[in-house]
């Protein structure tokens, strides 16, 4: 449930992102790419701090961890690929 929770967050965080380079698309044309960017970063550091807790706090190993990190980190950040590929 917690990953599924994560992923909603990950695509919410993800067209937020977007919406604002959309936004400030007209008076920074670079905004879109920007914008990309910085949600894979920001998404990096949720992710990351997500697994840290995992492996810190709740007893998991970090190769039990490793596979949901990436599922949390890549599923978003594929989409923001693929939309600002298709879309921006």
């Amino acid at each position: 449930m917690r990953t599924a929770l994560f992923l909603t967050a990950g695509v919410l965080l993800l067209g937020g992102f977007l919406l604002l380079g959309k936004l400030f698309a007209p008076q920074y044309p670079e905004a879109p790419r920007a914008s990309t960017l910085a949600f894979v970063v920001a998404w990096l550091v949720v992710a990351g701090v997500n697994m840290w807790l995992g492996v810190a706090k709740a007893g998991y190993s970090v190769t039990e961890e490793l596979p949901i990190f990436l599922l949390i980190f890549g599923a978003p950040v594929v989409l923001a690929l693929v939309l600002k590929w298709q879309l921006l």
